[in-house]
């Protein structure tokens, strides 16, 4: 496999890891890009020695060019590196975005460079913890087809496994990694405020064990994982939490209220909940969205 001169542009929590990551792997980092104090600590941590440079230095230097800037700064920053000259015929561009495909680097291959959407699906720390995260790591990637072997080449030097999505599926593949792990953050987060309104020390150690069984059962078993008042048609216990939070935890009342008409549906479309008593649960949950949206009105 050839190795590359690297330059990446956006030395954040992804950026300064993947540079780190094809480092090891025996590529050369040869400036970094990075304007705030966090990205200038991040490339003195992981990416000693390397200089620190403009984006237009950055990409002048390199021949594998890694744009790791957020989604609504690629379209700009790609354009901004091709008016300048930076980009030039036989370079390879490679973005990290969930959400672009090969589109937003048109102008970077109109102007003669080999270009690549990689996208790491992790959440990152932005430190070496997440070296050893990146084995085994799912990559979201679209190339060309001609570009297939060298996309796979790269994924796996930083240890991961390709998955291909189609350019007119980005967005889509995005969404379902947001909606797993961003709003699970969330959720979670709230369980935690409730749990200490209960009177729980420590939230985190309660939760822990039951939510790390509940991850495995889901990507294991899908909706056959489900438990709980829910699907067990515990209307009076449902109608109990909606009190109790409206008393204590307002804030968390929206969240549960549409999870738990979610998870309604979908216990009733497994067949696991009688349409009868999926009926009075709903009715509960209306009561209670209906209630939240009269104190928003008088707030």
């Amino acid at each position: 496999m050839t190795k590359h001169r690297i330059g990446v542009v956006g030395a954040g929590r992804v950026g300064a890891v993947l540079a780190a990551a094809f480092r090891a792997a025996g590529h050369e980092v040869v400036a970094a890009a990075g304007e705030s104090d966090a990205s200038r600590r991040r490339i003195a941590e992981l990416l000693p020695g390397v200089r620190t440079a403009k984006p237009t230095d950055v990409a002048r230097a390199s021949d594998l060019l890694l744009l790791t800037v957020p989604d609504d700064m690629l379209s700009n920053v790609v354009t901004m590196l091709v008016a300048s000259g930076a980009v030039r015929e036989g370079q390879l561009v490679v973005h990290t975005s969930g959400r672009h495909g090969l589109a937003v680097l048109e102008p970077a291959r109109a102007a003669g460079a080999t270009t690549i959407a990689m996208h790491p699906a992790m959440t990152f720390t932005g430190t070496e913890v997440d070296l050893p995260r990146l084995s085994g790591c799912v990559f979201g990637v679209t190339a060309d087809d001609a570009d297939r072997a060298l996309t796979e080449a790269l994924v796996a030097d930083l240890g991961g496994r390709p998955m291909w999505v189609p350019e007119s599926r980005r967005t889509l593949y995005h969404a379902g990694l947001a909606h797993g792990a961003n709003h699970l953050v969330t959720l979670v987060a709230e369980a935690m405020e409730i749990l200490s309104a209960a009177g729980a020390e420590d939230p985190a150690a309660t939760l822990r064990p039951l939510l790390t069984a509940a991850l495995d059962n889901a990507l294991e078993d899908g909706d056959a994982a489900l438990t709980g008042p829910i699907v067990r048609g515990d209307v009076e216990t449902v109608r109990a939490h909606l009190a109790d939070l409206v008393a204590t935890a307002p804030q968390t009342l929206p969240s549960y209220v549409a999870m738990a008409r979610a998870t309604l549906d979908r216990a009733v479309t497994d067949g696991r909940l009688l349409p009868i008593r999926a009926a009075k649960m709903l009715r509960v949950l209306q009561a209670a969205e209906a209630g939240t949206r009269a104190g928003a009105e008088h707030r």
